[in-house]
This record gives structure tokens, C-alpha cells and sequence, in this order.
């Protein structure tokens, strides 16, 4: 139906219309019909708050499925995390763990609380220390390792044990303060974790916001056989999700009153 258009005073005309076509006249006799774009800067602001509200939820719904939160309990693990710090872990079993990752385990002969170390032996490895150069060996070969609170030392106690099956060997970045596999060795595990008592594997430290960021993947097993650390986990793309939810839900939802001030200045 096309637009119905009535006569103002002083023979000018006045604009009318349906649903999304209008219609003006002016007392020249000239003629303009346009749509209304409103209707579909509306429709697509509806849209993008509701894509955002997808990828905002999702996001944080994935990660409560795929991570879990720790805090470090002791300075172990310095500088690489301090103690009090809320890190995030990927929940994986711990034979899916690699040498040079960083792994939240529980073993009751360690204590009570969840501990945070890096594994530097998986099972059938011979790990010792050290060499001329105070490097750590595996497998006959050194490993430098740039992680360490004191790069020049990698342990002060000397040692050299191969790894059970079905176990890790896990140290501290702080080898002169942690309590870790290397004083273990006259246990039932040589100083190993089984690894049904790996939680996670640590991708991030979430708290305080001063260290918030993702741990770094090590380079430093790289060269032996067998590889070294895991490939960094879904996080980045989790927080990409997050972070462009919150973009679309509030540009969606300045569209409106955006687009309400620019007409009436237009008016």
C-alpha cells in the first residue's frame, strides 16, 4: 500500500506513512520517499548484543569447565609464580603432562595441600644433577634452564635417580628453598609423583592483577627425545571470546540512544 500524504496549511504538505516508507511534499511539488532505516540498525543492535551474550556466557562457561583455580602455597616455584598467587590450571590427566610443564598435584606424603612444581622426569627417565656446568641432566644430556631463580645452580643437593613408570619427577624453580622430588629418594617412589595425582597443568596466573598473564611455555626439553612442555591450551581463544562478547553487548547496546541523539540533532 502506498503511503497516504495529507495537505498542511499554506499549500505545503506534511509527511505520512506505513511501516518502513515515508513520504514528504513540499509546496513546490517535489517528492521524497526513503525507508526507515531505524527498523534495521535496531534489528542488528539486537543481534550483536545477543551474539555477545553467546560468546560472554560461553566463554566463561568453558573455561569453569576447563580450568580451575589454584593458589601457590610456598615460594618453590619462584620466579615463576609467588607464593599467594591465584594461577589457572588446564584440567588434564597427569599422562597427558610433559617434561618442563608446570603441574598442580595432591600426594599425601607431601602434605595436605594441593603443591605446584615443574616436571623435569617422566617415567623412564634418568634425571641427575649435575654437570661441570651445574646443569641438570636427563637422559645423559644437560638441560639449561632459564626458569630458575638462580640459573647458575640447578640443585645444591647432587643426585641421580631414573624415574618409575607411571610417575614424574618434580621440582621447584627455587631449588634452594623447595621441598620437591630431589629429597624424596628413599621413599617407596624414588622422590616421584604417580601421575593419577596431577589436577591440572598451570597455563596462568590470574591474581594479583599486577602478575595477571600466561605462563610461558619452556623451550629448555625441547631437544630430547620425546619432546618437551605441552602446547599452551584453549585460554587465549577463551579470553578472545570473552573480551569480544563484552565488545558486542555494549556497542549493541549504545546503538539506540546513539542513534536517538543523532536524529534529533538532525531534526
Amino acid at each position: 500500500m502506498l503511503p497516504r500524504v495529507q495537505r498542511a496549511d499554506h499549500g505545503a504538505y506534511r509527511r505520512v506513512g506505513f511501516g518502513s516508507m515515508s513520504a514528504t511534499r513540499t509546496s513546490t511539488g517535489s517528492e521524497t520517499i526513503r525507508g526507515d532505516r531505524g527498523g534495521t540498525g535496531q534489528r542488528l543492535s539486537g543481534i550483536a548484543v545477543a551474539l555477545g551474550c553467546v560468546l560472554f556466557l560461553g566463554g566463561f562457561a568453558w573455561a569453569a569447565v576447563v580450568y580451575r583455580p589454584y593458589t601457590v602455597p610456598t615460594s618453590s616455584m619462584e620466579p615463576t609464580v609467588r607464593p599467594g598467587d591465584k594461577v589457572l590450571a588446564q584440567k588434564v590427566s597427569g599422562d597427558q603432562v610433559h617434561r618442563g610443564d608446570i603441574v598442580v598435584f595432591k600426594d599425601k606424603q607431601w602434605g595436605d595441600l594441593p603443591e605446584v612444581k615443574r616436571v623435569v622426569g617422566v617415567g623412564g627417565d634418568t634425571v641427575a644433577c649435575c654437570d661441570a656446568h651445574g646443569r641438570l641432566m636427563v637422559n645423559g644430556k644437560a638441560v639449561d634452564e632459564p626458569y630458575l631463580a638462580d640459573p647458575g645452580q640447578a640443585s645444591g643437593t647432587k643426585f641421580d635417580t631414573k624415574v618409575p613408570a607411571g610417575a614424574l619427577f618434580l621440582v621447584g624453580d627455587n631449588r634452594a628453598v623447595s621441598q620437591d622430588s630431589r629429597l624424596r629418594l628413599d621413599d617407596s617412589q624414588q622422590g616421584a609423583v604417580p601421575v593419577s595425582d596431577v589436577r591440572g597443568r598451570v597455563e596462568a596466573t590470574a591474581w594479583p592483577l599486577s602478575r595477571v598473564g600466561t605462563v610461558g611455555r619452556t623451550s629448555a626439553f625441547d631437544a630430547l627425545t620425546g619432546g618437551g612442555a605441552s602446547a599452551q591450551g584453549p585460554l587465549r581463544w577463551l579470553l578472545a571470546a570473552i573480551v569480544a562478547g563484552v565488545v558486542l553487548i555494549l556497542g549493541g547496546a549504545a546503538y539506540t540512544p546513539l542513534s536517538n541523539r543523532v536524529r534529533r540533532r538532525a531534526g
